[in-house]
């Protein structure tokens, strides 16, 4: 009787080979190699598993399996003694760092987190924001980074929607915290709520520390496994959470430091916040190259110029809003720059003589990016501006390791030259939208991710941005895209911000209107902009009607992004006003 799991076959009787032609002779017998086997009967053979539990065939693929809590713990034992954050006057070394997420680690699974809970913090950047974020990636539980920037209904429905199983709060905005939820729990029901103070500190330092698993090719944690949730900005609805996986992080920060030159060990002054792509991306970039990260409250020019006079620095990161006064601070330190390898991001919301001016200062590229909290620096951050030139064009190139389709709203390919949304592929993307299965249906729609962004390829391979696919002017059957418009505006070395919005027109529709932020102590009219306009743009999309405002009266996002839907808002506002004034017409 055959034994389990064998497959009994009877061979059937193999006919008698035919006589060769008299007329050739019989074919020399093969020479016997290691690939040459003799025929086989065709029947049935044994179904094998493709991977069998504990077979080398599993030891084979848990060597690929990196995440960011083993490659941390390797960057820690190569270099112990490198200071890995510096948070005022603390210093922590990597082993005093890689010890602290240990216990915190230790104290998380002590209160009952363990892997896929969601643990959320509401806190500025500090040390031991840095340590939470590598004690979840050893436990293997999800960090859901809120957004202090939000109002109390927008917090509540961003804690709500993961559902966490502890709330880790900082004093500066547990008051916020207590908006949220009159009970105090944040929003979660279930949460248990813990203070980053002084107290929660000597707790963790008591703790029984988490010992990596002993054996992670048997049993390691998936690379697919979410470690962060990040929130999107929102400019549009209610935010949502963008689940970050640690395969997604360890691409990301191979994507980056690849196009912007950044290397191992490098220096980075994370001020950006912790929510953000931009303040967690840094951080590990460093981190698990041996760098250290100079930890920020928030932005603060003259600091960071001080610190840039003493210490050579990797990517030095200035969103639009804050480039001028990066200006004004380096100006004003004695000392110059020792070294900056990358300055800036997101060129295209920043005035060009401000590029310029920049980058000359501290003799480094200006990164030419298009990314997103979803797909990292990826789809079209391959490339940077040269230091000290005002640039003609803002193209971009592709970013590595991904894919890039333009598509109509059928999903077809568009041919160069023509918008099409930005649909991507690759290692660097986001794991979908938590608990938001229709608009990941939609989004990721034939296997790509369909950013919502309006690109357009030329015939040299690069790309340049249009606009949201979702907003757009549709002016007397056109499409105009309002990034097209702040371009040119931009261009002007006289205007520190622009950002256009449509207006309802009983005419075309739709017509544009600029809002426009001078710089301070230039002489600028709109008749200045309405020229340059004129002779860069056709008459559809030049802007009806241009508005000066403050600088600081442009409202932006989490990211420093113009909102166009308030500016929109304040236009019908003032616009109805202005009518109420005027008074019937006689």
């Amino acid at each position: 009787m055959p034994g389990r799991g064998s497959v009994s076959v009877k061979r059937p009787r193999q006919p008698a080979p035919a006589p060769a032609p008299a007329a050739r002779r019989p074919a020399p017998a093969p020479r016997y190699t290691r690939t040459h086997e003799p025929p086989r009967p065709n029947v049935p053979r044994p179904r094998v598993p493709a991977v069998s539990p504990g077979g080398p065939e599993t030891l084979v693929a848990a060597a690929s399996r990196s995440t960011v809590d083993g490659v941390f713990r390797c960057t820690a034992r190569t270099w112990p003694g490198r200071v890995a954050v510096e948070e005022g006057e603390r210093a922590l070394t990597y082993r005093d760092l890689d010890r602290l997420a240990g216990r915190v680690a230790g104290w998380l699974t002590a209160h009952g987190i363990g892997r896929g809970d969601r643990v959320a913090i509401l806190s500025e950047n500090s040390a031991s924001y840095v340590a939470v974020m590598l004690a979840c990636a050893r436990v293997g539980c999800i960090l859901a980074c809120q957004n202090w920037r939000l109002t109390a209904r927008e917090l509540r429905h961003c804690i709500s929607l993961v559902e966490p199983k502890m709330m880790l709060v900082s004093d500066r905005f547990a008051t916020l915290l207590d908006e949220v939820d009159g009970r105090g729990n944040g929003g979660g029901a279930h949460a248990t709520r813990h203070r980053l103070d002084a107290a929660l500190a000597a707790r963790w330092a008591e703790a029984e520390p988490l010992a990596p698993p002993a054996a992670e090719a048997a049993g390691g944690l998936d690379p697919e496994a979410i470690l962060f949730i990040l929130y999107t900005s929102g400019t549009t609805g209610l935010p949502k959470g963008a689940a970050i996986s640690h395969r997604a992080e360890l691409i990301r920060n191979l994507a980056w430091h690849l196009s912007f030159g950044i290397r191992p060990g490098d220096t980075m002054v994370v001020w950006m916040p912790l929510y953000h792509m931009g303040g967690a991306d840094q951080v590990l970039g460093a981190l698990l190259g041996g760098g250290k990260v100079i930890v920020m409250e928030g932005f603060d020019a003259p600091r960071i110029a001080r610190i840039a006079a003493r210490e050579p620095l990797g990517w030095l990161i200035t969103m639009p809003g804050t480039t001028d006064r990066m200006i004004s601070a380096i100006r004003n330190e004695p000392s110059p720059p020792v070294g900056v390898r990358a300055v800036g991001v997101m060129p295209d919301l920043v005035p060009r003589a401000e590029i310029a001016e920049l980058t000359a200062l501290v003799d480094a590229p200006y990164p030419n990016t298009f990314g997103s909290t979803e797909t990292g620096s990826p789809p079209c951050s391959g490339s940077c501006l040269p230091p000290g030139v005002v640039p003609e064009r803002l193209s971009k190139q592709l970013s590595p390791f991904c894919e890039l389709r333009l598509v109509d709203a059928d999903g077809n390919d568009v041919p160069d030259g023509t918008p099409g949304e930005a649909a991507v592929r690759g290692p660097t993307l986001f794991s979908g939208y938590w608990r938001a299965d229709e608009t990941n249906a939609r989004d990721f729609r034939g296997g790509w991710f369909h950013m919502g962004d309006l690109l357009v390829r030329h015939e040299d391979g690069t790309f340049d941005f249009v606009d949201r696919a979702k907003y757009m002017i549709k002016s007397g059957g056109e499409n105009v895209y309002p990034a097209e418009i702040e371009q040119v505006l931009l261009a002007d070395p006289r205007v520190a911000e622009a950002a256009v919005v449509r207006r309802a027109d009983p005419r075309w529709g739709e017509v544009p209107v600029a809002f426009v932020a001078r710089r301070d102590g230039v002489l600028l009219e709109d008749a200045d902009l309405y020229r340059r306009c004129r002779a860069d743009l056709a008459g559809y999309k030049q802007p009806k009607g241009i508005r000066f405002i403050g600088f600081e009266d442009f409202p932006r996002s989490a990211s420093g992004k113009v909102q166009r839907h308030e500016l929109e808002s304040r236009l019908a506002k003032e616009e109805a006003e202005e009518k109420e004034e005027s008074g019937p017409c006689p």
